[in-house]
This record gives C-alpha cells, structure tokens and sequence, in this order.
C-alpha cells in the first residue's frame, strides 16, 4: 500500500512506522463523523492535535467519497457494512491518511459550478494535503465484503515539521467503543 506514496519524498521505510491506525467503517454516512473523532484520538495520541483540522478535512472527504462513489445503492449496503477502511500512518517526518474501498474506479475530480453543493472533495483534498493519489489495492484475504476482489485505496500525505516521533504504538478502533 506504501509504494505509491513515494512522489518526490524520500523512500518510505515501512519498518520506520512511527504510529499506525485504522478503523473500519460502516456503509452510513453517520461513518464520517466516527471517521473525524477516530482521527482526533489518534491524532492526538501522537501529539499531533495541531494537525486536527487539516487531517479531518481531508479523512471526510476521502471517506464520504468511498460511500458515495465505491459502494453499491442503499439497498446493497447492507450486505457491505464493513466495506471501507480508515488508516492513518505516521513516519517522523510525513503522516499518511488513506481509505480503502472495494471500488475498482479511480476518483476523477470534477469541476462543480459555483452554485454546487457538492463535487469540489478532491480539489479539497489537493488544497489542504501535500500530496494525495490512489492505486488498485487487493482486498485482503478473508474479507467477504468484497468476494475477494480488487479495491483501491485512496490516500493523502501530510508533511510534517517540528514533530518528534512518539513512541512506537498502535490504535485501534477496539480501545475506542464510542468512536463509530
């Protein structure tokens, strides 16, 4: 999943993970909501809460794209409740949001007229992100969610200055009952 997050940085050392979470998402978008206090946690677990605000716009929006675009109709989401999954990574220097789907079409960033309410998430995601992009992604092994075919992750890269690196820890969603 890390390969393509190399554009223009220094190589990305997996075993330098200095912090690593995800959650999994239901097919609701009462998710993106759990999404944004999900990041909060996390975020400020390694003393990265200054990040809040940039980070939770970007995780909206790449969430709320992954249930309006990825998923199948309404009626089909039922079925696919587990479907999206949020991670957030941390390296010493860089911070890495990015959500999986079982969608095997890229996101194609559209140009919404002024009157719009919607259709400007990737320009968002541009603005507010050092650098973001997407790449197929098998779905792991035993997902059902998918019946084993291909998804796509879509991810964003923060950059990070003046952060020392926390201890090495994990998060997840399970220390966090009242995330979702």
């Amino acid at each position: 999943m890390l390969e393509p997050l190399r554009q223009g940085l220094p190589p990305i050392d997996p075993s330098a993970v200095a912090g690593s979470a995800s959650c999994t998402l239901p097919a609701r978008y009462e998710a993106v909501g759990g999404a944004r206090r999900f990041t909060r946690t996390t975020l400020c677990s390694w003393d990265l809460g200054d990040r809040f605000d940039d980070v939770a716009l970007v995780v909206s929006e790449l969430v709320t794209n992954a249930l309006r675009h990825a998923l199948p109709s309404e009626a089909a989401r039922e079925r696919q409740d587990n479907a999206v999954r949020l991670h957030l990574m941390r390296w010493s220097s860089r911070l890495v949001c990015a959500v999986r789907d079982p969608s095997e079409r890229g996101p194609v960033a559209g140009e919404a007229p002024d009157s719009a309410e919607s259709g400007r998430g990737l320009f968002l995601v541009e603005s507010f992100s050092d650098s973001w992009g997407w790449h197929p992604s098998p779905v792991p092994a035993g997902d059902s969610s998918t019946d084993g075919g291909i998804g796509k992750v879509v991810w964003a890269l923060f950059r990070l200055t003046d952060h020392p690196a926390p201890i090495p820890e994990c998060v997840s969603l399970d220390a966090f009952p009242d995330a979702l």
